[in-house]
């Protein structure tokens, strides 16, 4: 059985970190980080809130699935993250209940994480990523 996930980040589609940064900024949240993913052509900029954080993803080139969401639906929410302890696992069960998943195995993501999304129509029209941290499982 899957060991109950905890909220890793909500992840929030702009055209641009600086212009998706105001706000927050002026709320007195920091960013705590910006890396990019390059397999994902995407830069993310993490602000801790609480025990969960919110990235703002911005794309770095128009093939980017980021790029594509904001083209078809503009600035706002992207995902949900969800931190599990064995993705594999996760993704094994979700997919034997017929759950779609983006990919057949757990991708790099940001912050040095194995990463696969749950697809919109399998989860009540929200994409969920589902994260692990290396550092807890395989490098």
């Amino acid at each position: 059985m899957i060991e109950k996930p905890v909220l890793d980040q909500i992840g929030i589609a702009v055209d641009s970190l600086d212009s998706g940064l105001a706000i927050y900024r002026l709320l007195g949240i920091e960013v705590d980080g910006v890396e990019e993913v390059a397999d994902q052509r995407v830069r993310v900029a993490f602000l801790p809130v609480g025990d969960a954080n919110i990235e703002l993803l911005e794309p770095t080139d128009d093939t980017s699935p980021i790029a594509r969401h904001l083209e078809k639906r503009g600035p706002g929410l992207h995902h949900v993250c969800l931190r599990v302890a064995d993705i594999r696992l996760a993704m094994s069960q979700l997919s034997e209940k017929g759950y779609r998943l983006l990919s057949e195995e757990p991708l790099r993501g940001a912050h040095d994480c194995l990463v696969c999304f749950v697809h919109p129509k399998s989860a009540a029209g929200v994409l969920i990523e589902l994260s692990e941290s290396i550092a807890s499982g395989e490098s």
